[in-house]
C-alpha cells in the first residue's frame, strides 16, 4: 500500500506544483486586496469633494451618457466618507453586428458630491500591468490563470485550477498517511514509541544538511499546518467548481436552498431581448419589501444580472463592505422583467447544509476569523508556495539519485536500473 500511496503523492505533487505555487503567492497577497488597491490607486477610489452626494441614479444616468455603448450593472448606493462610487459596467448589445460592443473597460469611478469621473479601468486586465489594474490581475489570476476563451467558453481556467484543487484535497490525506511509521505496533508501549516516532516528524533538523533541512521544512510545514490546508484546498474545490460539481453534489446529499443563480440557466446576452424593469422601480420594490420585513441595513447596492434575467439587491452599511465574516450580505432577488420577487438570502441562516455552502468563501478567504483570519490566509499562502518548491527539490533530488544509481549499474553490467 505504502509505494501506491508514495507515487501517488509524488505525481499528484508534480502536477499541481507550479499551480499552486502561484495561487499561493497570489492568495498571500489578494488577502489585501482592497487596502492595496486603495494605496495604488488613491485617485479612483478617495473622493473628498464636500457636500451632499447627488442622487445616485442621476450618477448612473451620467455614466451611460457618457459612455453610451456601456450599460451599468451594479453601483453601490453610498460611498463610505472620503471615498468614490464605483460601477461596474459592461458592454451594450450592437445592433448592427448582433454582438456586444468592444469592451475597453468595465470599472467607472465618480466623485459622490461632484459627480465629476475619476476615471475608469478594466478590472483584470491580462495586458498590459500597471498599478490600476495590477491587484485585479493578481487576484484573477489567483482564481482563473486568465486563461483565455475557446470555443465560446471563458471558464477553463476556473475549471482547471477547480480539478487541481480536488487533486490537492485527496493528496493531503495521501501525504498525511505517508508520515505514519511503517511498521504497525501491536502491543501498548510499543504503540507509544511509534507515536512518539511520528511526533518527530514535526521536527526541522536545522544542521543535518540541505537534503534534510528541505525534507524536514516539506513534512513538518505539512503537518503543523494539516487542517489549514485542507480547509484552504477544499474550499478552493468547492468555489471553482460550485455550479458544476458542488452544488449539484451537496443537493445528492442534503437539503440545499438554491438561489436564482442556481435555478435559472445562463443566457448569451444577443439572447437577451425584453426591456428589464429599471433601476429605480426594483430599488422601490426592494425597500417596500425590506421594511416589511423589518430589515435594519439601509438599501447598499444593486445589481442586474442581465444574463440571468435578474436583479440582486443587497442590504448593508457603507462599511460593512464584505458582510459578517465574509458571509455577504442580506440579499432579495426580483424578476428583470416582471418585478416578481424570486427569493432571498440571509447570511448564516437556514440548513446545515446551507450554512456550509456559505462558509466557503469566509473559509477559504479567512474573513470568517476577520483581521486574524486575514493574517493567517496571507500565512498560509506563503507556506503552500513553499511546499511546492521543497516538494519538487524532493523529487528532482531522488529521481537524480535513482538516475545516477541506474548509470552505475549499467557501467558495471548489473542490468537495467529500476524505473525512476
Amino acid at each position: 500500500m505504502r509505494p501506491i500511496l508514495v507515487k501517488l503523492h509524488r505525481w499528484a505533487g508534480l502536477t499541481t506544483a507550479v499551480f499552486l505555487f502561484i495561487t499561493g503567492l497570489t492568495g498571500a497577497v489578494i488577502s489585501w486586496d482592497h487596502e492595496l488597491d486603495d494605496l495604488l490607486n488613491s485617485h479612483l477610489t478617495e473622493a473628498h469633494t464636500p457636500g451632499q452626494p447627488q442622487p445616485v441614479m442621476d450618477l448612473v444616468q451620467k455614466v451611460e451618457t457618457t459612455f453610451p455603448t456601456i450599460e451599468v450593472l451594479y453601483f453601490p448606493t453610498h460611498a463610505e466618507a472620503g471615498h468614490a462610487l464605483e460601477f461596474y459596467v459592461q458592454p451594450r448589445l450592437n445592433p448592427e453586428t448582433g454582438k456586444a460592443y468592444a469592451e475597453e473597460f468595465n470599472q467607472v469611478f465618480i466623485d459622490p458630491v461632484s459627480g465629476e469621473i475619476l476615471g475608469k479601468r478594466k478590472w483584470g486586465a491580462v495586458w498590459p500591468i500597471t498599478r490600476e489594474n495590477f491587484v485585479s490581475f493578481l487576484y484573477k489570476l489567483h482564481y482563473s490563470l486568465h486563461l483565455p476563451e475557446m470555443f465560446g467558453i471563458d471558464q477553463w481556467g476556473v475549471w482547471l485550477l477547480g480539478i487541481i484543487a480536488l487533486i490537492w484535497t485527496l493528496d493531503c490525506f495521501g501525504g498525511l498517511l505517508l508520515t505514519v511509521p511503517k511498521k504497525i505496533q501491536s502491543n501498548a508501549k510499543a504503540g507509544s514509541s511509534r507515536f512518539g516516532r511520528w511526533l518527530a516528524n514535526f521536527k526541522i533538523r536545522w544542521n543535518k544538511g540541505s537534503y534534510k533541512l528541505n525534507f524536514d521544512l516539506h513534512q513538518a510545514f505539512s503537518l503543523w499546518t494539516w487542517g489549514l490546508l485542507l480547509v484552504v484546498a477544499f474550499t478552493a474545490f468547492s468555489l471553482n467548481l460550485y455550479r458544476e460539481v458542488f452544488f449539484p453534489a451537496m443537493s445528492l446529499v442534503s437539503d440545499v436552498t438554491p438561489t436564482p443563480y442556481d435555478e435559472r440557466p445562463f443566457t448569451a446576452l444577443s439572447d437577451v431581448n425584453q426591456q428589464p424593469l429599471g433601476f429605480s422601480r426594483v430599488m422601490q420594490l426592494a425597500q417596500t419589501e425590506a421594511q416589511e420585513k423589518g430589515w435594519s441595513e439601509p438599501l447598499g447596492a444593486v445589481f442586474y444580472a442581465r444574463n440571468f434575467g435578474l436583479y440582486d439587491v443587497k442590504f448593508f452599511n457603507p462599511e460593512d463592505d464584505h458582510g459578517t465574516g465574509g458571509g455577504g450580505h442580506k440579499t432579495l432577488y426580483f424578476d428583470a422583467h416582471s418585478g416578481k420577487p424570486l427569493g432571498q438570502r440571509i447570511p448564516w441562516t437556514g440548513t446545515a447544509a446551507d450554512l456550509f455552502v456559505q462558509a466557503q468563501f469566509p473559509l477559504h478567504s479567512g474573513r470568517i476569523l476577520g483581521l486574524p483570519g486575514r493574517i493567517l490566509i496571507s500565512l498560509m499562502g506563503i507556506v503552500v508556495a513553499l511546499l511546492s518548491v521543497t516538494g519538487v527539490i524532493i523529487w528532482w533530488r531522488k529521481h537524480s539519485a535513482r538516475r545516477r544509481t541506474r548509470a552505475r549499474r549499467i557501467e558495471n553490467g548489473d542490468g537495467p536500473a529500476v524505473q525512476s
